[in-house]
């Protein structure tokens, strides 16, 4: 079989052609290989270099072999030195599900980095696959409210939002002043579906494997939303930020995919030529000290249930609002002042899937933000 029914098989061939014997850990046989015209490897080896036999490969490249198991599919893998994209693709193609590579990344690349920092003029925040805040910029803070005081727990809007059964978490990001159209229940729902396409992504992860069943245990409306089985990618919404100083704005919240590394770029936009705009760009004026780097998110963050950092005997952590840096205690440190994370919200619409890796290429890297400082564990050079 031929044609787009057989994505598997011409990935195969077309991949099998680029490798050498000598790159597929083949040694060369002389007798054979004296004016070898054949590209890359043979059918014959690369079945002795998965532990296959040439027979199946021949089906698999011809599209009569359909559905080869996860270990085939890793063995070919692992002889044709793919990339991680085309070790993902291998498997879709074959109707497998990628296998994670371990746990969900923390550690930010600099191009998320970089688009985040260039697009400094809005609310910023970057979130991992599960939901962590691990990097936000000044005007985050400036809108939405400050997450450095929080430890993992508090950073995490999964666990803010279910731990406690009464309601969202007073001391933790899930609890900022921040409204969806949608409502609470649409918000949590689609939450829950996006935790599961990532624990599916990531079945070795314990971090991630407590944070389920501690969700699961802590409060049963998690519980059956788990047990429901929905599965989806969380996406945009409409938010109204109850801001202290320049009262509620109506945003637009969308959310970004990273290609490759797995991590959501979540911005807030407010409309051109509005009031929300006006509001922004008052919060935009009260940023003028220069952003600092801010250190790496502790690895220790990873535990569910750790008391939230700076929290008292109860594990309460003071909340801070949102409101122009530096304008009072209770409002976000300024700039530079302080532990860092970044913070998100989410919605529950239609997917927004975007490869920054090229968006970040397309931007050069010349391009400068009106307000810089992406916080990742860190804050992004100014």
């Amino acid at each position: 079989m031929t044609g787009t029914g057989n994505s598997f098989g011409i990935a195969l061939r077309g991949w099998r052609e680029r490798v050498s014997p000598s790159e597929a850990g083949l040694a060369a046989v002389p007798d054979t290989d004296t004016g070898r015209r054949v590209r890359g490897l043979r059918r014959a080896e690369l079945a002795r270099a998965a532990g296959l036999s040439v027979d199946y490969v021949v089906r698999l490249e011809q599209g009569r072999a359909r559905h080869p198991s996860p270990q085939v599919v890793a063995a070919l893998a692992r002889v044709l030195k793919l990339s991680v994209a085309e070790h993902d693709h291998l498997f879709r193609c074959a109707d497998l599900m990628p296998p994670s590579s371990g746990n969900v990344p923390l550690d930010v690349p600099p191009r998320v980095e970089r688009l985040a920092h260039r697009m400094g003029g809005n609310p910023v925040a970057v979130f991992a696959a599960d939901w962590t805040l691990v990097s936000w910029n000044a005007m985050w803070t400036a809108t939405i409210g400050e997450p450095g005081t929080y430890g993992w727990a508090g950073r995490n809007l999964v666990a803010g939002m279910f731990r406690s059964v009464g309601g969202r978490r007073p001391d933790s990001i899930a609890a900022w002043p921040v409204r969806s159209r949608l409502g609470d229940h649409a918000e949590e729902e689609a939450l829950v579906a996006d935790l599961r396409v990532t624990a599916a992504a990531y079945p070795a992860d314990a971090r991630l494997a407590a944070l389920v069943d501690d969700m699961i245990h802590a409060n049963p409306r998690f519980a059956r939303l788990w047990t429901s089985g929905s599965a989806g990618a969380l996406s945009g919404d409409r938010k109204t930020v109850a801001h202290p100083v320049v009262g509620d704005i109506d945003l637009e919240l969308d959310i970004l995919t990273v290609a490759g590394p797995d991590f959501r770029v979540v911005t807030y936009t407010a409309d051109p030529d509005t009031a929300d705009e006006s509001k922004l760009d008052t919060l935009r004026a009260s940023l003028r000290a220069p952003q600092p780097r801010m250190p790496q998110v502790p690895r220790g963050l990873g535990v569910p249930g750790e008391r939230p950092s700076g929290s008292g005997e109860g594990g309460a952590t003071a909340h801070r609002r949102p409101g122009p840096a530096g304008t009072s205690a209770d409002g976000p440190r300024r700039a530079g002042a302080g532990a860092n994370g970044p913070q998100q919200e989410q919605g529950c619409s239609g997917e927004t899937t975007t490869d920054l890796s090229v968006v970040g290429a397309e931007l050069g890297d010349d391009a400068s933000a009106p307000v810089s400082g992406v916080r990742h564990g860190r804050l992004l050079p100014g």
